[in-house]
């Protein structure tokens, strides 16, 4: 998979990027993943990128134009994208932009993407993006949540971390993506390690049975109790 990021702070992505699962996954190429700086497409001397918005409104827009030119010629590079139209919904590019208006991401969408041969990320900042971005340039937008923060890179590195972790042979026991959280719908239940008796918190009795039919029905068990208690709307037609 290659990954494009189109950002005003490609600095920020330096660290999370350079370390842990992200940064294994690329130094043995299963991931590539670049950052680039929107301003390398504006046209005047200042590197401009963002204007008033028409018909008034409090601060700035996203400029179309740097994030048309941008995506064209970041498609052009890519050759399994490079008969791609902008904008074009397909199997092997997608283009998506971070931003608190958009559908909120889960474990099913970042499974999805993780199929995409090529992702571009668009890191939305200021007051947003000019609409015509969303109309006409973009195949999703992507929120990661009900709450707005200062701009679309963490949002971006929340879903870089989320995908690349799906991606095959990235992590080491093949089942470690399948038995998580969200996957089947329920949080997953509770874990412990040694010593077997903390302080006085023991471990429950059944994962020292060795028993793995009534290990296997406790985790189920446990896995509903616990969605039920955090996270009810879950179980919505579950």
């Amino acid at each position: 998979m290659r990954i494009d990021m189109l950002t005003l702070f490609p600095e920020m992505f330096e660290g999370p990027f350079r370390e842990s699962i992200i940064k294994r996954a690329q130094d043995r190429s299963l991931v590539e993943i670049k950052i680039h700086n929107l301003r390398g497409w504006a046209e005047d001397k200042h590197h401009t990128v963002d204007d008033r918005p028409y018909g008034g409104g409090t601060g700035m827009l996203l400029m179309v134009e740097p994030i048309a030119r941008a995506m064209e010629e970041l498609k052009r590079r890519y050759p399994q994208t490079e008969k791609l139209n902008v904008g074009t919904l397909g199997q092997k590019s997608k283009t998506i932009l971070l931003d608190p208006g958009g559908k909120v991401f889960n474990q099913k969408k970042a499974r999805e993407l993780s199929k995409v041969d090529h992702l571009i990320l668009i890191a939305a900042h200021y007051e947003t993006v000019d609409q015509r971005v969303r109309d006409h340039l973009i195949d999703e937008e992507i929120s990661i949540g009900d709450y707005v923060l200062t701009g679309g890179e963490l949002p971006a590195m929340v879903l870089v971390d989320t995908i690349v972790r799906l991606l095959p042979g990235v992590l080491t026991k093949e089942d470690a993506t399948t038995r998580e959280s969200f996957e089947n719908g329920l949080l997953e239940y509770p874990q412990y390690t040694r010593p077997e008796d903390f302080r006085g918190w023991k471990v429950p009795e059944v994962l020292l049975s060795g028993d793995h039919k009534k290990i296997e029905t406790w985790k189920e068990k446990e896995a509903l109790a616990r969605t039920k208690r955090n996270r009810p709307d879950l179980l919505e037609g579950h």
